[in-house]
């Protein structure tokens, strides 16, 4: 058994290899280390610039928002695949809001609860469409970013994203 961590999210894995994205945050492969190597983003406390804590803020209520959504689909879902799938969406969003909040050195607030469809199709379409969202802005604000983690960090929850399109397009 070894020891990875996610340079994302900073959070370990014990298994014999090395996954291929993070379990818990979704990142891509190339963030995840052996124990010794890993320098998670989510640990820096350095300062960071007030268009960052604007863009991360904007991500934390982003991600809370599409985490609540999540959890409504997997409740709405008569498919125990797909009700899992949204489980499992719902979880890295919330480890998504996470992150942000460790970045900005606040609490994460009450995550409010949102409405979706009883609809499998209207509930794939509309997941495509806020993580659409989410990918542009997340490639706007890591353009923006003057600090190196707080960029890292947007990229790679753009390719996570990326990442649960792809998913649900085999669902269309």
């Amino acid at each position: 058994m070894n020891l990875y961590i996610c340079e994302i999210c900073g959070d370990a894995y014990i298994g014999v290899e090395k996954p291929s994205d993070c379990p818990f945050c979704g990142a891509k492969g190339s963030f995840i280390k052996t124990g010794s190597e890993a320098q998670p983003i989510a640990e820096i406390k350095d300062e960071i610039s007030e268009l960052s804590k604007k863009n991360l803020m904007e991500t934390l209520a982003l991600e809370t928002r599409a985490n609540a959504i999540y959890l409504c689909i997997a409740g709405e879902a008569k498919d125990y695949q797909i009700m899992k799938m949204y489980k499992r969406l719902a979880k890295v969003e919330l480890e998504h809001a996470i992150i942000a909040t460790k970045l900005l050195n606040i609490t994460l607030p009450e995550i409010e609860s949102q409405n979706c469809s009883s609809e499998d199709l209207e509930n794939f379409r509309k997941t495509i469409e806020l993580e659409d969202h989410a990918v542009e802005l997340y490639k706007k604000f890591a353009a923006e970013a003057s600090e190196a983690h707080v960029r890292k960090f947007f990229g790679a929850i753009m390719q996570a994203e990326m990442g649960h399109i792809e998913l649900i397009k085999n669902y269309l």
